[in-house]
């Protein structure tokens, strides 16, 4: 999840915080930069030797009648050409220089800061994205940081070379070529802070629609229940008439991008070829031309085009990494950590022999599909969970986790396949079946009018108070109950936050006597901290716990995570996920703030 107050920010915040590690980071390796930029002079040398042996060519050999002389300029430029080849390869013998110790830096950051909450122990023991920051987070760093060294570094010394072989050619060739190329650099630069706060509009913005969206969709029975409709549809059309105006300066700051591109890239040469008649009344010769575009086309403006590339894309995203690997900790404790190792013995395969314990839940061969020609949500999806594992789902939103715990549940049938929870076929069973085998707790929960203790007992009706209150104290409920006036105090549902009915009714399937809990994303209005209490509480409780994964947080906490991505189900620990599913890293990505989208 995004760090508080960070949303707003348009990259200066960012920029101030990471310049003096930045600087000291340099500073400690002066002889690595020495070393490169002396390989990065014999750049410059070879941006020289084209485009002046080019232009030399042509004025003291064709044109003065001595082919031979111009045809050992052109062999001159052809070794300046060739000579590339060793310079790139010294330029990245020294570049491993930079890179490997700040990415040894980064981890041995992310490290320290992980075990630093860890050992403080209470609700700041876990980090719950230190995997993401030593694994994913670091790697991008390491790869941008190489390429905006390697672009930045081309670009000086491999302008100066053209520049000074304009110089050399004819002054008068700079006045012409400069103008263009320094305000197209300088306008595209003016785009950079902009363009970066309108990335992150549009992607707030984009989120906000997406999670508006699938919460109507769970909730769309309510909505219509009680009569609610209307002003969901006028919220979404807000958001959507937002995300579009976002949208819109989006396209807008990537005009000015690419016209600033257009400028830089292009109008040099086109300003030099309209310049020619004047630049030939005043003494420039047609080798000095050649040799002028010979700089622009072989040099100057490739440089200038892969620089502003890298500093719009690597720069953006080596900023953000390093402002969250090496930044000030976020804002709030995180949740507590998981409990060590899984519960239960490695699971059998799928559809293995019926001997011993049933499986909690199994699917085998499900397939589930809204129409007979539609696409199918799920096909031939097998999975067997243990009894007592804790299974959290993840996916994009409309993959199919919602079908899917309603197929568990039994609220929905599967057009192919068979669906079990305890050894028992889901299909054909009343709902007082069901209820004995199950407990769905959706998204948007339900708190009806009556006392504190009526809610919660409503699932288990002979309810000791002991188990009503163990229930209470697991959950963290207490604070709430005391507010309302204690267990036989009334409950009003709309006095009460979407995060307390959420409480009430997570408590419920606490106290419970079902042997399975489906939870879909039935925490999602709890804060990191209430929702890892939640979770824990109801994976200790006895039974099976299956989890749709609103944060990254439920995952890492559970003993194996499926992933849902459409074509290919994954199932595993949350690291064999993260090293089997591009999905789920680009997921966790999101979760910590990256650029990818998810649930």
């Amino acid at each position: 999840m995004k760090p508080a107050g960070r949303d707003t920010d348009d990259g200066a915040g960012a920029l101030r915080r990471v310049a003096p590690p930045a600087r000291r980071f340099l500073a400690r390796r002066t002889g690595v930069l020495a070393r490169l930029g002396l390989w990065s002079l014999a750049e410059t040398g070879q941006a020289f030797l084209v485009g002046y042996g080019v232009a030399q060519a042509v004025d003291r050999g064709f044109l003065a009648g001595d082919t031979r002389r111009g045809l050992l300029w052109l062999a001159v430029a052809l070794v300046a050409v060739l000579c590339g080849a060793p310079v790139i390869r010294g330029v990245f013998t020294q570049l491993a220089g930079l890179t490997e110790p700040l990415r040894d830096g980064l981890a041995r950051r992310a490290v320290d800061r992980s075990l630093a909450r860890a050992a403080a122990g209470g609700s700041a023991g876990a980090d719950r994205a230190a995997v993401s920051r030593l694994t994913n987070q670091v790697e991008i760093a390491r790869d941008s940081f190489a390429g905006l060294v390697l672009t930045l570094r081309s670009f000086v010394f491999t302008a100066a070379g053209a520049l000074l072989g304009l110089l050399s050619l004819d002054p008068a060739l700079l006045v012409v070529v400069l103008p263009p190329l320094t305000g197209g650099l300088a306008l595209f630069l003016a785009t950079l802070r902009p363009m970066a706060a309108a990335q992150r509009r549009a992607l707030a913005a984009d989120e906000a629609l997406g999670d508006h969206a699938g919460r109507s969709r769970a909730a769309l029975r309510d909505l219509t229940a009680f009569g609610t409709g209307p002003e969901a549809a006028r919220r979404g059309a807000e958001l959507v008439d937002e995300a579009a105006a976002a949208a819109r300066a989006l396209a807008g700051w990537a005009a000015v991008r690419t016209a600033a591109l257009g400028v830089a890239g292009h109008l040099p040469v086109l300003a030099l070829l309209l310049a020619v008649p004047w630049l030939r009344g005043r003494g420039v010769t047609a080798g000095a031309l050649l040799g002028a575009f010979t700089f622009l086309v072989q040099s100057l403006l490739p440089a200038l085009h892969t620089l502003m590339t890298a500093l719009g894309a690597a720069g953006s995203r080596l900023l953000v990494v390093l402002d969250r690997v090496n930044g000030p900790e976020p804002a709030g404790a995180p949740a507590p950590g998981r409990r060590a190792g899984p519960k239960t013995a490695p699971l059998p395969a799928p559809g293995a022999s019926d001997a011993g314990p049933a499986a909690a839940v199994e699917l085998r061969s499900v397939t589930l599909s809204y129409g007979a020609r539609a696409e199918p949500v799920l096909d031939s999806l097998d999975l067997c969970v243990a009894p007592g594992e804790h299974l959290a789902v993840v996916g994009p939103s409309g993959i199919g986790k919602s079908t899917l715990t309603r197929l568990v549940a039994g609220t929905l049938a599967p057009s192919a396949g068979e669906v079990r929870v305890a050894g028992l076929r889901v299909a054909g069973r009343t709902p007082a079946e069901l209820a004995a085998l199950r407990v769905l707790v959706p998204q948007e929960a339900y708190v009806f009018s009556g006392s504190v203790v009526d809610n919660l007992a409503y699932l288990r009706p002979d309810a000791d108070r002991a188990d009503v209150d163990a229930a209470v104290g697991a959950l963290g409920l207490r604070p709430l109950v005391e507010r309302l006036g204690g267990l036989d105090a009334p409950v009003r549902p709309a006095e009460l936050s979407p995060g307390e009915r959420q409480l009430l009714a997570l408590a419920r399937a606490h106290l419970s006597a079902a042997p399975l809990l489906l939870l879909d994303e039935a925490t999602c209005h709890l804060d990191p901290a209430s929702e890892a209490r939640a979770e824990e509480a109801l994976a200790r409780r006895p039974g099976t716990l299956l989890v749709v994964a609103h944060r990254l947080s439920s995952a890492v906490r559970a003993d194996r995570v499926l992933v849902l991505d459409g074509t290919e189900a994954v199932c595993g620990t949350h690291q064999e996920v993260l090293d089997r599913s591009p999905l789920y890293r680009d997921l966790t990505g999101h979760w910590n703030g990256g650029p990818a989208r998810g649930t």
